[in-house]
């Protein structure tokens, strides 16, 4: 199959990030930084004095009548109150996008109050809403907590899918004697990893592509999500950085077991392996269970040389999760694909006269690794390098029951992070 669409931009999925409240505004300015490619950026506060430190080139101060300029003074109430008057501006920004990625912090004023509202914008204008936020640190109090939990039920209803980090989870990673600063970017770049483990699925042209309607397939009206995140090197790098992802602290020890569909990245240079992706994907599948649908994708970065990473989202969870046990074992096993049963999906859709989308098309075949070359698939070498592959192959994915685009709500809450202005303030 021939894809002559990928190099032209008007064909491309418009993704827009929009940063609500300090944290949210943090967050972007670290995209940006990190030059995050393939995204527009957006930055909405009522606090004028934090836009002005904003490096995306959209910003809105929101209740410019309302706050004048100084804040929502950590009341969701006001950041409400503040989105309603410049509802219109925010429409306009966020009308035309495919995706909208929502980052905020939630249990302050603007980012709790105003985020709920953004995404219900973005899904009355026909995009896909994804909210990627932060749970407060327990230093920060119990009622910036019980606004977090509130903010996140209301945010959880108005978006399709949401990502929460705890935050207090960081300091598992970042090690003692960490400065509060160097925490707090911490919690920036997991939020970066989180909208960049989606979006370069969907923007770059890897060995193996994902495109937007797989992306949607997953995620769509999916409710609360989980991320984990690890990094391998060495000999066995591969399976160190999905055993780290599947075990990582950003799941609050729920299992991904349960998940109804699992959206993975997997970034390495160059001398990546087909071995090491039908690996981790094996692994991963493995833990989820046969029942889930899994997509995934393989980025190329030519610093990542001599590493691996792999960000998987788990979406679509039961009520509660399942809580991870301790000491529980990941075994895996290289050479062996994931089961797939797309083809009798696939099978059912054709004969109904409808096309199924390209997550369901694109099937491999079960046993060894497998290479799609030149409109086939053949076995491929134990060490072949994934660069050296075609430009489109495909591991083993499950379709949904239904085979639509939806998925299952869940209620795993989490919470979130806006910090006070004085301390924000401190925080460039």
């Amino acid at each position: 199959m021939i894809f002559e669409l990928d190099d032209a931009p008007k064909n491309r999925a418009l993704m827009r990030v929009i940063g609500v409240g300090g944290a949210g505004g943090n967050a972007v300015n670290r995209m940006i930084d990190e030059d995050l490619e393939g995204v527009e950026f957006i930055s909405a506060n009522t606090d004028a004095q934090a836009l002005s430190r904003s490096k995306a080139p959209h910003v809105i101060q929101l209740g410019k009548r309302l706050t004048q300029g100084l804040g929502a003074g950590a009341r969701p109430g006001i950041g409400r109150q503040a989105i309603a008057e410049d509802a219109e501006e925010v429409r306009e920004v966020l009308e035309g996008a495919d995706l909208v990625f929502i980052t905020a912090g939630m249990g302050g004023g603007t980012g709790t109050g105003a985020a709920p509202v953004i995404g219900e914008m973005a899904r009355e204008l026909g995009a896909l809403a994804i909210a990627v936020v932060t749970r407060p640190f327990a230093f920060e109090g119990k009622k910036r907590l019980r606004q977090a939990e509130q903010g996140l039920a209301e945010l959880k209803r108005t978006v399709d899918t949401m990502i929460v980090v705890p935050n207090d989870h960081l300091l598992s990673v970042v090690g003692k004697g960490t400065s509060f600063k160097d925490a707090l970017k911490r919690a920036d770049e997991v939020l970066l990893q989180a909208t960049q483990g989606i979006s370069d699925l969907i923007r770059v042209s890897g060995e193996v592509n994902v495109d937007f309607a797989d992306v949607r397939t997953i995620m769509a009206s999916c409710g609360a999500a989980l991320m984990g995140t690890g990094v391998g090197r060495g000999e066995n790098r591969a399976i160190s950085a999905a055993r780290d992802a599947v075990t990582s602290p950003l799941l609050d020890n729920i299992s991904i077991r349960g998940a109804q569909g699992v959206l993975i990245n997997i970034t390495g240079g160059s001398d990546l392996t087909i071995d090491e992706v039908t690996g981790i994907s094996t692994m991963i599948q493995e833990e989820v269970g046969e029942d889930a649908e899994i997509i995934f994708g393989t980025v190329q970065d030519a610093t990542m040389e001599g590493e691996v990473r792999v960000t998987l989202i788990a979406t679509g969870f039961k009520e509660g999760g399942e809580r991870r046990q301790e000491n529980q074992v990941l075994r895996p096993r290289f050479g062996a694909a994931p089961v797939n049963r797309a083809t009798e999906h696939r099978r059912a859709a054709a004969g109904g006269g409808v096309e199924p989308p390209a997550v369901f098309r694109r099937e491999a075949v079960g046993g060894s690794p497998q290479a799609h070359i030149g409109g086939m698939y053949r076995d491929a070498p134990e060490t072949t390098s994934l660069h050296s592959l075609g430009s489109r192959s495909t591991m083993a994915r499950r379709p949904v029951a239904d085979g639509g685009l939806g998925g299952t709500s869940g209620t795993l809450i989490r919470r979130e992070l806006e910090l006070p202005t004085f301390i924000r303030r401190n925080y460039a």
